[in-house]
């Protein structure tokens, strides 16, 4: 499915529709070029999910871990060299809680679970719109979050002032 988002505040409506079906042992992967908005996006996931300070990017820590209705936890694996770092960072211990929010996943694909929701943020042409509207494409992968797609699309469709691309 494709959104289409005119602020920062409708990012993290987005975000927060995204966490309003999600479960421990999730991973929503977040790619999408710099400034795009990911983090805006893992920021309205995380307060949705009852995180109550501020969530920032984890681009020099790797990860930042969150309390909420589920643990959060925030990784940017941009810096990391190879996909072996990927897998020392402990991926598969952090789902068993929690939900994972995964910044420039796309680089580490083949060791993120089969099971995993997939949104992909862009900023539209300079000639199509406003530098604060962003296209959001959101891809279910896997059968978990297959099954949860029409709850997704519900929720999603009940945010006021966010439309499809």
């Amino acid at each position: 499915m494709e959104l289409r988002s005119t602020s920062a505040t409708q990012t993290r409506a987005i975000g927060a529709a995204i966490a309003s079906v999600a479960d421990a042992g999730d991973v929503v992967v977040l790619t999408g070029d710099l400034g795009t908005g990911k983090t805006v996006l893992a920021q309205g996931i995380a307060a949705a999910l009852g995180v109550d300070e501020p969530v920032v990017s984890p681009t020099f820590t790797l990860m930042r871990e969150y309390d909420g209705r589920l643990p959060v936890r925030h990784l940017d694996v941009y810096r990391l060299d190879h996909v072996q770092e990927a897998i020392d960072l402990g991926l598969e211990e952090l789902l068993d809680d929690g939900v994972v929010l995964v910044e420039w996943g796309e680089g580490v694909r083949e060791v993120l679970p089969a099971e995993r929701l997939e949104v992909a943020l862009s900023l539209l042409p300079p000639d199509a719109a406003d530098d604060d509207t962003r296209r959001i494409e959101i891809a279910a992968v896997g059968a978990g979050w297959a099954a949860r797609r029409d709850a997704l699309v519900a929720a999603l469709d009940a945010l006021a002032g966010v439309r499809p691309c």
